[in-house]
Parts: structure tokens; C-alpha cells; sequence
């Protein structure tokens, strides 16, 4: 990168300290299918890197072997760290036989920005809530994107580990804290907070409607969730202090537990609903195919208005899937409808995809049954907001 006079140093010394990478591809023949499928495999990984803010794919209109690939980063220190570490070189091999050796890679610090109102200025940098990510223009942000559900419902999840031996602890904590207020403002409320446990790990579930990230910032800075997130710290695995926001961003940004896929029945449901979830163990690198497999299913099920499945979202980062579902009948009356099997021949692509052990069975209501009672997670908590 060229050295900046001073006039320009003392210019950029009142912005803040982003980075906007630009990569200039050249597709090979034939192979623009493959380089979308590792593509979108790759940006949800890149998207947990810590200090990673956005990206963006673009296809040249008047070339379309001609790609460009834009990213955000809160700072030049955490990207260079980042693609410099072994962990980048392993990330990005897959991409190598799409993409030819004619390719160019810059990298510009962010000095100007033009609102969407038309504003334009220097940034001026504002305080982020400790345990959330900078936004592109500066305010504090949630995790990425999220896509609401046929129902117009936002969901999301986040997902730690805990020291193996505070399990009922940590079960007691999270089971016994007052819910936080569910209206964020006039476009964004919170509906529903569910908390589960398997083995040491711990999935929370939201469900808002409006803006995720605006109630996200709103639940983190309620006293009541910051009382119980200090009451944990001392029990977790990995180590994070809320009142630094580089460590705090860098926890929940690893913690995020995106929404793959949301199926709704479209009848509605009658009577009680029963909750439940599933951790699913997933063989390496095979956590996308368990999430698209499991999608189909409940594309399928939530379908038949007088099916067992009332709805369903299949959350997936890496190799950690969890299949939170609504169910008409409790989980034990219909196993197959709880862990997202369909028939035998689904059943079958399913165990080739999971770690199941020697005696492991999706073929039988038996092996089912037991499958189903080994990764059930535990509920702790389930609160459904007065508002919604």
C-alpha cells in the first residue's frame, strides 16, 4: 500500500480505521457453477472471522467470466492477520481450480462515505455496545443480515460451550432470568427467547419481528442479560470480557448460529405446540449437506396441513447444525417428524452424513427413538413475549 503524505495522514486521522478489500477475478470455462457453490460456502465461514463486517459478489454485464468481490473489514491489522494465517490459505483452496491466475487484489482505507439520505462527510466514530460488531456506517450492528421467515418472523440463534462439569450451573443460570423488554421501537419487537442445552454446548433461539440487529443491541444492554452473561463468564470455555468490545465482537461473531432455512405450515396451528431441538453430529466438513438435507424435509412436512410439523428453521455454522422445530404431537410420539426423517431412503442419506456410532439406526421407529434421546437438547428456558 503507498505511504500517505502528511497532509493525507493528518486527513485520515479523523476517520475511522476500515478497510475495503477489492478482488478482480477471472472465471475459467465451464466452471461458474462450481465457483458459486464455493462461494457461498466460503462467505458464511468468512463472515465469522473476527473483525469481518460485509462482502459482496458482483458478475461484469458486459464480460461474465469478469467477477469482482468486495469486502469490509473493521481495520488493516485484523484483515492482514487473517489472510496471512494458514487458516485463510486452507479456507480459499477449494476456489483455486475456478479461477484462473489472472487476478488482482486491492486494498483501500475507507476515507469519505455518502449516506443513503445523500449526506456525504467523514466519519466520526461512535461507541459500539460491548459484544457487537461495527456497521457499515458506523452505528453498532448485529450479526449479518437475516432474511425473515414465510411468517415475516426474523430468526437467529448463538451457540458457546461451557467447562465440561458446570453443565447444571449453567443450567440453573440461564433457567432464571427475567425476560427483557420486548418492544425495541415502533417497527421492531422481540417474540421469543428459547435456550437449550446438549452436553456442555448451549444454542439460544430468537424470533423478532423489524430489525435483528437493532433487538439484538437492545437485549444486550438490558441489566437483567448482562447481570446473567457475567454470571456465566467464569463457566465458559472460551474466555471473553463483555467490557472490551474487539474481545466481545470477537466472541459473538464466533457464537453466531445463522438460520439456514424457515418452513411454516401454512394452516395454523391449533392447540399447543410442542418445542423442541436437535444437535445433529455432523462428520467433517459435512454441515451443509445435513442443513440442506434437513431443509427438504421440512419443505415437505410443513406442506401437509395435518402433518406432525407446525414449523421448523435449521440453524448451521460449520459443522454445528441445530434443528429447532414446532411440533403438533410431543417429540416421542413421532421421532421421525423430530429429527427431520422422512422414509427409509432419507433416513439412509442422513446416517452417511452423521457421526451415529456402531449401533447408530434411522432406518427403524427403535434406532430413531434412541437417536432422538441421545441429541434432543434440554430446554432451559422458553419465553414467548406478551407483544406478540
Amino acid at each position: 500500500m503507498t505511504t500517505l503524505s502528511e497532509p493525507q495522514h493528518q486527513q485520515t486521522a479523523e476517520t475511522d480505521n476500515r478497510l475495503r478489500v477489492v478482488l478482480m477475478l477471472e472465471i475459467q470455462d465451464g466452471a461458474q457453477q462450481r465457483f458459486l457453490d464455493v462461494y457461498e460456502q466460503l462467505r458464511h465461514q468468512v463472515a465469522s472471522v473476527p473483525g469481518h463486517v460485509s462482502d459482496q459478489l458482483c458478475q461484469s454485464i458486459n464480460d461474465p467470466r469478469q467477477w469482482l468481490i468486495t469486502s469490509e473489514w473493521e481495520d488493516q491489522e485484523t484483515f492482514l492477520r487473517w489472510v496471512d494465517s494458514p487458516a485463510h490459505r486452507e479456507m480459499v483452496k477449494p476456489m483455486h481450480g475456478c479461477v484462473s491466475d489472472n487476478f488482482r487484489s486491492l486494498r483501500y482505507a475507507v476515507l469519505r462515505q455518502t449516506s443513503a439520505a445523500g449526506s456525504t462527510g467523514t466519519r466520526a466514530p461512535m461507541e459500539v455496545p460491548p459484544g457487537l460488531p461495527k456497521a457499515d456506517h458506523g452505528a453498532p450492528a448485529g450479526p449479518p443480515k437475516a432474511d425473515p421467515g414465510p411468517d415475516g418472523v426474523v430468526r437467529h440463534a448463538l451457540t458457546f460451550t461451557v467447562k465440561p462439569g458446570s453443565e447444571p450451573e449453567v443450567a440453573r443460570i440461564l433457567s432464571n432470568y427475567a425476560s427483557p423488554e420486548a418492544v425495541v421501537d415502533e417497527e421492531t419487537r422481540l417474540r421469543r427467547t428459547s435456550l437449550f442445552l446438549h452436553g456442555n454446548r448451549v444454542v439460544r433461539a430468537v424470533e423478532v419481528t423489524g430489525s435483528l440487529g437493532d433487538a439484538l443491541r437492545h437485549v444486550a444492554m438490558q441489566p437483567e442479560v448482562r447481570a446473567v452473561e457475567e454470571e456465566i463468564n467464569p463457566y465458559l470455555e472460551e474466555h471473553r470480557q463483555l467490557g472490551d468490545p474487539q474481545s466481545a465482537r470477537a466472541f459473538f461473531a464466533k457464537a453466531a448460529l445463522p438460520a439456514k432455512h424457515q418452513a411454516i405450515a401454512s394452516a395454523p396451528a391449533s392447540g399447543r405446540l410442542h418445542r423442541h431441538a436437535v444437535l445433529y453430529p455432523v462428520r467433517p466438513g459435512l454441515g451443509q449437506a445435513v442443513a440442506e438435507l434437513l431443509a427438504t424435509y421440512d419443505n415437505l412436512a410443513t406442506a401437509d396441513p395435518t402433518g406432525p410439523v407446525a414449523g421448523s428453521t435449521v440453524f448451521q455454522r460449520e459443522d454445528v447444525v441445530v434443528r429447532l422445530a414446532d411440533l403438533r404431537v410431543p417429540a416421542e410420539a413421532d421421532p421421525a417428524a423430530a429429527l427431520g426423517v422422512a422414509g427409509e431412503r432419507e433416513a439412509t442419506a442422513l446416517a452417511a452424513l452423521l457421526d451415529l456410532g456402531p449401533a447408530g439406526d434411522l432406518r427403524s421407529v427403535a434406532g430413531l427413538s434412541a437417536f432422538l434421546a441421545a441429541r434432543a437438547m434440554n430446554p432451559l428456558t422458553d419465553r414467548v413475549s406478551q407483544e406478540s
